[in-house]
């Protein structure tokens, strides 16, 4: 593991991992792991802890496939056992860090390489205060022609038995063998313990932006999430029965929605003329 930027405020502290990502290596609260921290020495991005950024798409493309402008571009297979692109480009390479104090970090990325059809310019900003924790993040198409695009969040929150998990949303997606979306269903979203939950890999749309962890015990706290911007309709919730996380992931878009246009309504991909910039932000709290 590279050399982590640390940030803090009031009670709150963070570590982000610029050199792999720009991957959070930890979030906490008065000492207490709110994100699973990394190890030392892991990658922060084959795992499950830490949170990473999903730039400039969200979850699968079935076979790297993204058709548009009268031809289907291929991304990187980076998941061979389903076939699919999973997360985006941005989390395998290094960000600058444009700015930093002791409470606010700001890192940037461009990209551009042979084969692969994104030219972007990608920003997030992580802040802490008092209140809790601010994220903002956003891509630009740097290329000369409008393309289709994408972005989320990726956190690994620790699921002590009893963890519960509560939003709403009016939409849920089914899933395939290779966890592609597939069925959508009407649902009024979660509000539970693990049996409501453990082992969805799954889509969320029209979700109200609003989501709520509250870890057990008398003294466990309730995470609040609050999504705006691109993130405030599309939430993913993975919770593998095998290991002890529950991921809430807000992104801007259904999976592999370029390659499923029926499911378009509920969250395409932002087509970005050339210069412009899709945005999104998330509010973290405790309450």
């Amino acid at each position: 593991m590279s050399a982590a930027l640390g940030l803090a405020a009031g009670a709150w502290e963070a570590a982000l991992l610029p050199a792999q990502g720009a991957a959070f290596a930890r979030l906490r609260h008065r000492g207490r792991d709110l994100l699973v921290p990394v190890p030392p020495g892991a990658d922060p991005n084959r795992g499950f802890w830490g949170a990473f950024w999903m730039i400039p798409w969200a979850n699968r493309l079935d076979r790297g496939r993204l058709p548009w402008g009268g031809r289907t571009h291929r991304l990187p297979v980076n998941r061979p056992e389903d076939d699919t692109a999973i997360h985006g480009l941005a989390r395998d390479r290094p960000w600058r860090v444009a700015a930093a104090a002791g409470d606010r970090a700001v890192l940037v990325q461009a990209f551009a390489a042979p084969g692969i059809p994104y030219r972007y310019r990608a920003r997030v900003e992580v802040a802490l205060a008092a209140d809790g924790v601010r994220l903002a993040a956003a891509v630009a198409n740097a290329a000369d022609e409008p393309f289709p695009f994408g972005l989320g969040w990726h956190p690994f929150f620790p699921r002590p038995p009893g963890t519960r998990l509560a939003f709403r949303a009016t939409t849920r997606f089914g899933r395939d063998a290779r966890t592609l979306p597939v069925a959508p269903c009407p649902t009024r979203g979660i509000a539970g313990d693990e049996t409501a939950y453990l082992g969805l890999d799954t889509h969320f749309a029209d979700w109200d932006g609003r989501a709520e962890i509250a870890f057990p015990g008398p003294d466990g706290p309730r995470l609040c999430l609050v999504a705006s911007g691109a993130w405030a309709g599309n939430l993913q919730v993975f919770a593998p029965p095998a290991v002890p996380v529950l991921c809430v992931e807000p992104q801007s878009h259904v999976p592999d929605v370029a390659n499923r246009p029926a499911f378009a309504a509920h969250g395409a991909m932002t087509v970005l003329a050339p210069g412009d910039a899709l945005e999104a932000r998330l509010a973290i709290a405790l309450a």
